[in-house]
């Protein structure tokens, strides 16, 4: 059974070594906290991504740019 993830085209194989590489690198003990770090993180970048407010606002306030194709001047 070897299921694919579309987006990255990873394979199960490819999952366990990274799995295999993470538990190296952090250790079996902290993995709860990296897991929970890491889901505040996507957390906070979709809250900040789906917010409505003042930097949608200053986006819509700033100075159109030019249109430079028929400028004429050289």
């Amino acid at each position: 059974m070897n299921f694919i993830i579309p987006a990255f085209g990873l394979g199960t194989t490819e999952l366990i070594i990274i799995l295999c590489i993470v538990v190296i690198i952090f250790g079996v003990g902290k993995l709860p906290s990296v897991g929970k770090e890491l889901g505040r993180g996507i957390k906070n970048f979709k809250k900040e991504i789906n917010a409505d407010g003042e930097e949608a606002e200053d986006v819509d306030s700033l100075p159109q740019p030019r249109d430079v194709t028929n400028d004429q001047t050289v």
